[in-house]
C-alpha cells in the first residue's frame, strides 16, 4: 500500500483489490439480480414451448450434435458404436445360420461362407477385426458366399460413414476455441471517470496467453427495458455503446491489458446518468469481444457484463505495466484493482446546462482607456467646467477668431455689469448648458460699422443639471461660420438692451402706434 501511495500519492485509495496484499478497503457487498449474460459469458436464457420446431434440430443433426454438452457428445459416440457393431456381428450370425455353417463348422470338406465363425461370438470377432482392418487371418470368407461379399461391401460403406460422422463431430467440438475465452480477462468492474476533461464509461480487457488474438474486435450492448413514447413496451431492449467505432479505437491490439473507453456525450445512452440516479437504475452492459485465434485460425468470442452495482462512480484503474530491464512486465494481481478520483457527482446533462445559463451582467464602470467612454467623459464633464476661464472651452477656430479680433471686447464684457447681463441672456438662447455664446456684431464705440467678435459669457447657477447623453448631443454647439467682411447688416442688440431699441425710426413709430 505504501509503494501504491508513493507511486500515485496520498490521496488515492485502493478500494477493489482482488488480492489480500495492500488492501485496505474490501469491495462493498453487491446484490444479486437476474443477469441476462453472466459473468462467464454465458446467456442466461432458456428456449420452451417449442412444440413441432424441435423437428427443425434434426434436419441440422451435425450442428445439433457439436452444440451438445461433452457427456451427451460421448454417450451418443459410444452408443453409435456399440448399436452398429453389434447390428453388424448380428447380419454375419444370421447368414451363417441360413447356410448352415454353425453345425458345419468343424468339417475340414465344408467349405462355409465366412470360415470359423461357429456362433454370435466368433461373428462379432469377424465384424470387429473386418471393421477395424485388423485382419488375423483366421476368420474370412470364402468365394462361395456372394451374400457374404455383399454384407461385406455395405459394411465397409456404413463403417466409414459413421467414422467421419462421428470423428468429425467430436474433432469440430474439441477444437471450438470456446475454452480460448477462458484465458482472455474483463475486469470485475467498470469505472466511471473523467478522461481528457469527458465523462467516459471505462472497463479493462486482457490476453492470458503469449499468442496474439488476430483482429481483436470490441463491441457493447446496453440492455435494458424501456417504453416508447407510443406506450409499447420493449424488455430487455439492445441499444449499441460507441467504444471508438468511427476512430478505430474498437480495432484492439491485444498484447497488454487495455482499457476500454466509452465517451458519454449526447448521442450515449448514459447523458443523463449521474451519481445519484446511477443508484436507482437498471440497466446490464454486454461486452463481447471477437479475434482470431493466431494458433488454429478459427473465430474466438469472449462475453461478460457489468450491472448498474458492478459501475463504480468516481474511480480509475491502476497501472498494471512496468518497465523492467529488456522487456514491460504486466502485474495482474492489479488488474481488478481501482482507485477513487475526484469526479463530479452530476450528468452530462446537467453540466452542459450548467454551462449554457447566462453570466451575470458586467458592472456598469467605465472601463479605463475605453475610446467609447471617452466622449461620454467630454460630455458630462461639462457640469463640472470651471467658469472662471470660458473662452478655454471653446472650439480652437472659435478661439483664433476671438484671440485675433475680440480682445478688446473681452476686456469689456469682463466687468460685474456684464456678467448680469449674461444671466438675463441666457434665458432666451438654446444652446447647451455652460457653453459660451459666441456672436458677431458691430461695436458701438467704433465708428463705421467695423465687425467684431464679442463673447457673451453665460453664467447659470451652481446647481447640478441632469440630462442624457442624447440630449446634449442634440444640444451640442455648432461653430459658426466666419464673418464676412463689410458692413454688419443685421448687428446684435447690446447687452442690456431692448429688442426695439435696434429697429429702424419707422418701424418703431408704427411700433409705439400700436
Amino acid at each position: 500500500m505504501s509503494a501504491i501511495r508513493r507511486k500515485f500519492g496520498d490521496d488515492y485509495q485502493v478500494v477493489n483489490t482482488k488480492t489480500g496484499h495492500g488492501c485496505t478497503f474490501p469491495a462493498p457487498a453487491k446484490r444479486k439480480r437476474q443477469r441476462f449474460v453472466e459473468k462467464n459469458g454465458r446467456c442466461n436464457v432458456q428456449h420452451g414451448n417449442l412444440g413441432g420446431e424441435t423437428s427443425r434440430y434434426l434436419s441440422d443433426l451435425f450442428t445439433t450434435l457439436v452444440d451438445l454438452k461433452w457427456r451427451w457428445n460421448l454417450l451418443i459416440f459410444l452408443l453409435t458404436y456399440t448399436v452398429a457393431w453389434l447390428i453388424m456381428a448380428s447380419m454375419w450370425w444370421v447368414i451363417a445360420y441360413i447356410r448352415g455353417d454353425l453345425g458345419q463348422g468343424h468339417d475340414d470338406s465344408y467349405t462355409p461362407c465366412v470360415a470359423n465363425v461357429y456362433n454370435f461370438p466368433s461373428a462379432f470377432l469377424f465384424f470387429i477385426e473386418t471393421e477395424a482392418t485388423i485382419g488375423y487371418g483366421y476368420r474370412y470368407i470364402t468365394e462361395k458366399c456372394p451374400e457374404g461379399i455383399i454384407l461385406f461391401l455395405f459394411q465397409s460403406l456404413l463403417g466409414s460413414i459413421v467414422d467421419a460422422f462421428l470423428i468429425g463431430c467430436m474433432f469440430i467440438k474439441m477444437s471450438q476455441p470456446k475454452k480460448r475465452a477462458e484465458t482472455l480477462m474483463f475486469s470485475q468492474d467498470a469505472v466511471i471517470s473523467q478522461r481528457d476533461g469527458k465523462l467516459c464509461l471505462m472497463f479493462r480487457v486482457g490476453n492470458l496467453r503469449n499468442s496474439h488474438m488476430v483482429s481483436a474486435q470490441i463491441r457493447c450492448k446496453l440492455i435494458k427495458s424501456r417504453q416508447t413514447p407510443e406506450g409499447e413496451f420493449l424488455p430487455l431492449d439492445q441499444r449499441e455503446l460507441d467504444v471508438g467505432f468511427g476512430t478505430g479505437a474498437d480495432q484492439l491490439f491485444l498484447v497488454s491489458p487495455l482499457t476500454i473507453c466509452h465517451e458519454i456525450n449526447p448521442k450515449s445512452p448514459f447523458f443523463d446518468l449521474s451519481q445519484r440516479s446511477l443508484m436507482s437504475e437498471q440497466f446490464e452492459i454486454v461486452v463481447i469481444l471477437e479475434g482470431i485465434v493466431e494458433t488454429t485460425g478459427m473465430t474466438c468470442q469472449a462475453r461478460t457484463s457489468y450491472t448498474e452495482d458492478e459501475v463504480l462512480w468516481g474511480h480509475r484503474f491502476l497501472p498494471v505495466m512496468s518497465l523492467e530491464e529488456g522487456f514491460f512486465r504486466v502485474d495482474y494481481s492489479q488488474f481488478h484493482s481501482t482507485f477513487e478520483v475526484n469526479t463530479p457527482p452530476y450528468s452530462v446533462k446537467e453540466q452542459e446546462e450548467t454551462s449554457c445559463l447566462p453570466s451575470p451582467a458586467p458592472p456598469l464602470t467605465p472601463t479605463p482607456g475605453d475610446p467609447r467612454n471617452s466622449r461620454r467623459e467630454r460630455i458630462f464633464s461639462l457640469d463640472a467646467a470651471p467658469q472662471e476661464e470660458p473662452v478655454s472651452r471653446l472650439p480652437s477656430k472659435l478661439q483664433r477668431m476671438s484671440s485675433r479680433n475680440g480682445k478688446e471686447t473681452l476686456k469689456a464684457s469682463s466687468g460685474p455689469a456684464a456678467q448680469q447681463a449674461s444671466e438675463k441672456a441666457s434665458s432666451t438662447g438654446d444652446l447647451p448648458l455652460r457653453i459660451q455664446r459666441v456672436g458677431s456684431f458691430a461695436s458701438p464705440e467704433e465708428p463705421g460699422g467695423n465687425q467684431q467678435l464679442n463673447l457673451k459669457p453665460l453664467k447659470i447657477s451652481s446647481e447640478t443639471h441632469t440630462q442624457s447623453t442624447g440630449e446634449l448631443e442634440h444640444h451640442r454647439l455648432t461653430p459658426l461660420p466666419p464673418p464676412i467682411p463689410g458692413p454688419n447688416l443685421n448687428p446684435l442688440p447690446a447687452v442690456g438692451s431692448r429688442p426695439e431699441d435696434n429697429l429702424p425710426a419707422k418701424l418703431r413709430r408704427m411700433n409705439a402706434d400700436r
